[in-house]
């Protein structure tokens, strides 16, 4: 394997190059602008509890947004926390287990009955765990989560047409990435969904492979919402950078004073790591587009294997058929 490919296979050399990317010059993409403003917008952000999301949150409900954070803890709190921060009213929580299925369509239904159509939907929640476990529908818990739940979700709020597309609107479907997806050097085609044992050492490059997967589905996306002249929809996904937050909570406890350690002097902050988040969320420079990718504020190319659309296809394909297999059903 290559010195670009080990970039972020294990929690040392990530936590090494996170730090070495967040100080290289970058060309920034634009900048936030006070009147990029979401009056009158319906954002639902998942993982919205703690960290990124809840800093997100923050912010998209300061700039006039209806926030609702689909999250599986911190039900009322956080919500009061985002109201009295953001000084809006407009904040709605919702629960939902990304790793249960039925969870996730009981979801879309509360959207359905007690919500409305969205305008954006911000795909960010993620889990690195310390082992391998298992979800009551038999899949890799990691892979669930960090993935699959993110096909079923968008899937089923396409199918429920609960997107706003009224009049000219441009839905914007956005995922929350890493750079580690650029790290696996192949797609596992013949072991997809294929239950694995891994250990602590071995999450980080999980996650990173997660990542490839979930980015090779944001750009399959955006080709099969916009098949017409005129955009129909724009699918974005980023990168935040090291972000000081409680992702590493399960890393062994040996760890935990160092890792906080780091984290408090080279990461960023949340509400500043969410920067890129709220752009793509509110600016008007990316309005009209049908896919990009930031990394912090600056933008990149996806890495090939996931702008293929020969993957993309592919990837859909068998996502598809992991579905049906376990009796997921997208009606």
């Amino acid at each position: 394997m290559s010195k670009t490919k080990q970039k972020y296979s294990n929690p040392f050399t990530a936590t090494v190059n996170g730090i070495r990317d967040l100080f290289r010059k970058k060309e920034r993409v634009g900048e936030l602008k006070p009147d990029d403003r979401l009056d009158g917008k319906k954002v639902l952000i998942t993982g919205a509890s703690s960290g990124l999301g809840l800093a997100t949150a923050k912010e998209l409900a300061r700039r006039g947004a209806e926030v609702i954070m689909a999250v599986r803890s911190g039900i009322p709190e956080k919500g009061e926390e985002v109201k009295i921060s953001s000084r809006s009213d407009k904040v709605k929580l919702l629960y939902v287990d990304l790793s249960d299925f039925d969870s996730i369509k009981n979801l879309v239904e509360k959207i359905k009955t007690d919500i409305g159509k969205i305008d954006i939907l911000i795909c960010n929640a993620a889990v690195v765990s310390k082992k391998v476990r298992r979800t009551k529908t038999g899949l890799e818990e990691m892979f669930t989560v960090n993935y699959l739940a993110k096909f079923y979700l968008v899937n089923l709020l396409l199918k429920e047409k609960m997107f706003n597309k009224q009049g000219k609107k441009i839905p914007r479907i956005i995922f929350v990435s890493s750079e580690s997806h650029r790290n696996p050097e192949r797609f596992e085609w013949d072991e997809f969904g294929v239950f694995k044992d891994y250990g602590m050492g071995k999450s980080v490059e999980r996650y990173g492979y997660y990542k490839l997967l979930m980015t090779t589905f944001a750009r399959e996306l955006s080709r099969r919402l916009n098949t017409n002249r005129h955009p129909e929809f724009s699918v974005f996904a980023l990168c935040p950078g090291p972000v000081n937050s409680n992702i590493a909570r399960e890393a062994p406890a040996v760890f935990q004073p160092l890792l906080k350690l780091v984290f408090s002097i080279f990461f960023r902050s949340p509400g500043q790591a969410s920067e890129p988040v709220v752009y793509l969320v509110a600016s008007k420079d990316v309005e009209g587009k049908t896919n990009d990718y930031l990394f912090l504020m600056s933008r990149k190319p996806v890495d090939e294997k996931a702008d293929d659309p020969e993957n993309g296809k592919r990837l859909w394909h068998l996502t598809e058929n992991l579905l049906i297999k376990h009796n997921i059903n997208l009606t």
